[in-house]
């Protein structure tokens, strides 16, 4: 998206849109395609959305920033979005301020919002996190239809490996800013191959034996600006050798589209290649 100000930015790799190269667009290009073919809904929508402007006002601009057209058609349209999330009386609420609404309504306003101009592209970043787990099963629903509809495709940011299941048809699963693992959900969730996938996998409650503490993963995430040489999963793996503490693991393919970046992987019967970061 491009919205990472120094010292965030790319230093290498390739971010491809429809055979699109993204990775050094200028600002005029980024500007051209962020909210139009790439829309993000962010966590907290009080961030989002601007508290001292009313609904229809910001929902009008994001539609002007990409296309001219009426203010009736552009207010049609924001009415039609705001409807099509499950907001009722959607003509009363554009006229209303973000604090006029709960949380979870104002979350339906940011995804309203990012599907105004029908984008390829939907990045959601823990959009339910600050949700209650009922809210949050709506708006899971709810993007998962309108997405449909659209054909709109969804990248999902979360930690909640239970959204994880419901949603996804793939998952990548990220370590200290690098994907360890890649594959189909059910895969990826049934029989992990990474070490860490598998640690985070066997914290949940559902894995725990009652009356027993859960199972953790020892010590703490490094920082990104200090990262120990080699694998950074190694100083908390029980499976380390010489090895992982000395060299990064090369990207591993296994059947099914998967892979994995460990050097002892749980399944063995694999072929191992160099893969640049994807």
């Amino acid at each position: 998206m491009g919205l990472v100000d120094p010292p965030g930015r790319i230093v290498s790799g390739s971010i491809k849109l429809g055979g699109k190269e993204l990775v050094g667009l200028d600002d005029q290009g980024m500007r051209a395609i962020r909210g139009k073919e790439i829309s993000m809904i962010f966590q907290d929508p009080m961030m989002t959305l601007n508290p001292v402007l009313r609904i229809d006002t910001q929902m009008i601009e994001a539609i002007d920033a990409h296309e001219k057209t009426s203010k009736k058609a552009a207010l049609a349209r924001a009415q039609q979005a705001l409807e099509k999330v499950g907001i009722p009386a959607a003509a009363d609420r554009l006229k209303a301020y973000p604090h006029q609404f709960s949380g979870g309504m104002r979350q339906r306003v940011a995804i309203a919002i990012a599907l105004l101009n029908n984008p390829s592209l939907i990045i959601a970043d823990e959009p339910t996190t600050a949700l209650d787990v009922t809210i949050q099963s709506q708006i899971l629903a709810k993007m998962q239809e309108l997405c449909a509809d659209s054909g709109t495709a969804l990248i999902w940011i979360t930690h909640d490996l239970t959204v994880v299941a419901g949603l996804a048809h793939r998952v990548a699963v990220m370590y200290a800013g690098r994907l360890v693992e890649t594959g189909f959900v059910d895969d990826v969730l049934d029989h992990p191959l990474h070490p860490y996938t598998r640690g985070l996998l066997r914290s949940l409650p559902s894995e725990g034996i009652p009356g027993q503490p859960l199972e953790q993963i020892p010590g703490m995430t490094p920082s990104l600006g200090r990262l120990p040489p080699g694998c950074a999963f190694a100083p908390r793996c029980r499976n380390a050798t010489e090895i992982c503490h000395r060299s990064s693991p090369e990207g591993t393919v296994f059947p099914n589209q998967r892979l994995a970046r460990c050097h002892h992987p749980f399944d063995s019967v694999a072929q191992p290649v160099g893969l640049t970061e994807r």
